[in-house]
């Protein structure tokens, strides 16, 4: 699988960690930088990361900020990216199989590098669950999506 990695001025602390631990579960890293505590814009990376996985560049992507909640609520806004903050291992897994997750945004400054490290490894090899009521809920998130969230049709 291509992972596209992004990292800001505030993620990139666990860069090389998790760059690393991807490339060892044997899958190809998509690096989008930065690799420096030189400020910039957590928007442009989440941007990077999400038309890497929209054009098909990448199955999925991570994405790291200070908190992770920044590149995923800008990951979000993509066509077809599901971003979700996730910190621990049991979520990592399940956003993938349940929700079809394909955008993993952490926190450096909220977990060390070693839990950072277990959440990429959870999140990268959980599978997407065909389970009919998984399906039939993410279909309902697709519309929501579709719409731009109106619900006149509700």
């Amino acid at each position: 699988m291509i992972v596209a990695c992004g990292f800001d001025h505030a993620g990139y602390v666990l860069r090389p960690r998790l760059l690393a631990l991807i490339e060892a579960d044997g899958h190809e890293v998509l690096d989008l930088g930065t690799d420096s505590a030189e400020p910039i814009d957590y928007p442009d990376k989440a941007l990077e990361v999400g038309h890497a996985i929209a054009s098909g560049r990448a199955q999925r992507g991570i994405i790291v900020c200070g908190s992770g909640a920044g590149v995923s609520v800008a990951a979000c806004k993509i066509e077809g990216v599901r971003a979700a903050t996730i910190h621990d291992t049991y979520t990592a897994h399940q956003a993938v199989e349940h929700d079809g997750v394909n955008v993993l945004c952490l926190g450096g400054r909220v977990v060390g590098v070693e839990v950072a490290a277990e959440v990429v490894t959870a999140f990268l090899r959980a599978k997407i669950s065909e389970d009919e009521r998984h399906v039939r809920r993410r279909a309902k998130v697709q519309e929501i999506e579709r719409t731009a969230g109106k619900i006149d049709h509700l």
